[in-house]
């Protein structure tokens, strides 16, 4: 007959071992998924890596040549909040050999409304030569002044150079 301490010890050295068995094959399976994940990022994770950089530049040199470009527009209001009147046009006029400054008073549908002579002193003692003056402003188109974009009474200084036009013949 076996000692009596024999079975005890003999059952302390089977549960022993067996958890024992159970422990090494929950780490078994946990070293088996971290070998597996190692050997399988490894590898790819350079490549991915490469791919994106290379996915991002390549992007980046594309995009640069397709992006459009704005044309410069005639029509766009500068980016200050207001703007002064200017001239679009005028025709030669004839002040009888001196140059004339006035300062004009433009609506804001682009009109003269009001002018004064500011220098040109031939041009205050001559009546034809004023009705000249008069008719050019009244006949010159002029870009209203602007306050936010949109359009208001504005005064400028404007200089009428002489000009002379002689036709033989």
């Amino acid at each position: 007959m076996p000692p009596p301490g024999l079975r005890t010890s003999l059952r302390v050295l089977a549960s022993r071992e067996r958890q024992r068995i159970l422990n090494h094959r929950n780490f078994a399976w946990y070293d088996r998924v971290r070998l597996f994940a190692h050997d399988l990022m490894r590898p790819l994770a350079l490549p991915f890596a490469g791919g994106v950089f290379s996915t991002v530049v390549l992007f980046s040199m594309w995009l640069v040549p397709t992006y459009p470009v704005r044309g410069d527009s005639t029509f766009d209001v500068p980016t200050v909040l207001t703007t002064e009147a200017t001239v679009k046009g005028t025709a030669p006029i004839g002040t009888g050999g001196s140059d004339v400054v006035v300062d004009v008073i433009v609506d804001g549908q682009g009109r003269m409304v009001d002018y004064t002579i500011v220098s040109g002193p031939s041009l205050l003692k001559n009546e034809a030569l004023r009705r000249s003056v008069e008719n050019t402003l009244l006949f010159t188109e002029f870009t209203p002044a602007t306050t936010f974009g949109y359009p208001m009474a504005g005064k400028m200084r404007l200089f009428l150079h002489s000009s002379h036009i002689d036709v033989k013949g």
